[in-house]
């Protein structure tokens, strides 16, 4: 009897498979799809239809192994080589359980931001980024209810800011830097949601006035440098606010900075070359986290507050305004 257990055991253990695969077959199959539709870029040799895409051999590949689904949740891809242009695959679409997405350094990368995009229905964080997409910011993005960031900086995408975005009820911030986006900034922007806490849209067409809606905001970080916007920009300040950098540089903003409220975490602040006047906030020198600043360029007036790390900046930090004195400066008649 014991001999025919023993011979049972050793047929059964025949005839079992060693390896059981993990990787959901649709999503293999749509990650095989999308790297055709790529051209089969060298970057993604690792994706062997053989091989398990939930193994961690797979470039960028990683599977939800927390809740033990194992479907491909994150998608991380960088630097692809395309063999020539190609634009993002609608087969992305076909990987409904990503929460992360992110295709960077990949100039050959073209054309619009598919609607496919708008399946992705759990994605968190999108980051497409330092391609030559182009197109519009697509409104679809405003029916993925579950975005948290946003990130569509230094590409080529034009058209104007998509007003639906306040829409979303996670989103925590957008990044839009180096792009041809024109117009002005909505001015439903001011009704994100209290989550929402960075804003850059540096390196832009955008024109018009700041909406007196972003007063709203409490914003920890604001980028809307090298724009063309112009007058008040005074909404993105208060004392009441986190806000820790504020870059508004090269555009053609003016208000009365001697006026606006300053947040006690503020560490960075550049207003260069635009058209702000009055004289400099004494509440500067209270800045204990102050690290950077710059105000030159502008129609400031009157002494350079004296204390804190006002004096640790040198001098073209306040340079070619109408008439600023004191230290660092030359001081006041």
């Amino acid at each position: 009897m014991t001999s025919l257990l023993t011979i049972l055991l050793l047929v059964a253990l025949t005839f079992t498979p060693v390896f059981s695969e993990l990787c959901n077959p649709q999503d293999k199959k749509a990650l095989l799809q999308f790297k055709k539709d790529l051209g089969n870029p060298t970057t993604l040799s690792s994706w062997i239809p053989t091989t398990d895409c939930c193994n961690k051999t797979w470039q960028g590949v990683l599977c939800d192994t927390d809740t033990k689904t194992y479907r491909v949740n994150n998608l991380d891809l960088t630097n692809l080589k395309l063999p020539k242009p190609y634009p993002i695959p609608s087969s992305i679409g076909n990987l409904p359980y990503l929460d992360f997405l992110y295709i960077g350094s990949t100039p050959n990368l073209v054309g619009v931001i598919p609607p496919a995009i708008g399946n992705l229905t759990k994605l968190h964080y999108l980051y497409i980024t330092h391609t030559n997409i182009s197109g519009e910011i697509p409104d679809f993005l405003s029916q993925i209810t579950t975005l948290v960031t946003l990130d569509f900086s230094y590409n080529a995408l034009s058209g104007t800011l998509p007003a639906s975005l306040s829409k979303l009820p996670n989103l925590v911030g957008i990044t839009f830097d180096g792009n041809r986006i024109s117009g002005a900034i909505p001015d439903s922007y001011g009704s994100f949601s209290n989550l929402f806490t960075s804003m850059t849209l540096s390196r832009n067409s955008l024109s018009g006035r700041i909406p007196g809606t972003l007063a709203k905001l409490n914003l920890a970080f604001v980028d809307l440098s090298r724009n063309m916007l112009e007058g008040d920009a005074s909404v993105l300040f208060g004392s009441e606010k986190n806000t820790q950098k504020i870059v508004l540089a090269k555009n053609a903003l003016a208000f009365d900075l001697g006026k606006v409220g300053l947040s006690e975490n503020l560490n960075g602040l550049d207003l260069r070359n635009n058209r702000i006047y009055g004289t400099l906030p004494q509440g500067l020198t209270k800045l204990k986290y102050l690290k950077t600043f710059n105000v030159s360029y502008n129609k400031l007036c009157g002494q350079i507050p004296q204390g804190g790390n006002l004096q640790r900046f040198d001098a073209y930090a306040y340079a070619n305004n109408k008439c600023l004195c004191g230290s660092p400066l030359p001081a006041c008649n």
